[in-house]
């Protein structure tokens, strides 16, 4: 375990799933936990749980003001921000492309693809300020290899891909990493918002025959939220359990 102490980890979506075991581990090496999510009751419980001055932050990640202001409350109760890992996200409806609402594809792009440029862009000043910062980004396998039926969910994670090579290079000359990951399907809430043929789907596509774990997902994300990943940014980390083609 990568010691953590004396650093604030801001977790989005930190309540439960993936951004929950990330939360947990980085709680585990030392690290002081904000967890920003939009259920607010449910955060607070997980800030609760995690102790050692772990914060609960309510935060819509697609509000840029709303982003702002959660920046603010972290600084103001922690002191710092060293970590950011953005896990915070929406699959959308499962539908073809000519069915899909656009409304639909618009609220998945917004709080998926906006949500993430939001949170990067309000943590980056702070960590180029103190030259120290990790930041990962939780795309998705879909970002890759495209997943039917799941055309906006599949479109907002190759954006999130695109996004963190980009930012990874513009922050290269500091002691900065930006990352992402790029999971399979981990059996978490997000399931609630999806068809049952899909996630069979899902399933059927990945050689290891199973649905990743969260816990094994934070593994990798704590590792890349260390100072030991010194050397590697603007990457992309397969989660894909042999899934992924490239």
């Amino acid at each position: 375990m990568s010691n953590f102490e004396g650093q604030t980890a801001i977790v989005t979506g930190g309540a439960q799933g993936i951004g929950g075991a990330v939360a947990d581990a980085l709680r585990a090496g030392g690290a002081r936990v904000a967890v920003w999510d939009m259920d607010a009751a449910l955060a607070g419980e997980k800030a609760e749980a995690l102790g050692g001055g772990a914060i609960a932050v309510e935060v819509d990640v697609s509000d840029w003001d709303n982003v702002q202001a959660a920046v603010k409350t972290t600084l103001e109760a922690t002191g710092r921000i060293d970590i950011l890992v953005n896990s915070a996200g929406i699959a959308g409806p499962n539908m073809t492309v000519e069915e899909y609402p656009v409304e639909a594809f618009e609220s998945v792009m917004r709080i998926n693809t906006l949500g993430t440029f939001f949170t990067n862009k309000a943590v980056v000043p702070t960590l180029r300020a103190q030259n120290y910062g990790r930041i990962v980004n939780i795309a998705s396998v879909a970002g890759k290899e495209g997943n039917p039926n799941a055309s906006a969910y599949s479109t907002s994670k190759a954006a999130v891909i695109g996004f963190t090579k980009s930012l990874g290079k513009e922050l290269a000359g500091q002691d900065i990493a930006v990352n992402c990951v790029t999971p399979a399907a981990a059996r978490t809430r997000i399931f609630d918002q999806m068809k049952q043929e899909h996630i069979d789907y899902m399933l059927s596509k990945i050689p290891r025959g199973r649905f990743l774990e969260v816990e094994e997902a934070a593994a990798m994300i704590v590792w890349l939220c260390s100072r030991e990943n010194s050397f590697t940014t603007a990457g992309v980390f397969d989660l894909s359990g042999g899934r992924a083609t490239y």
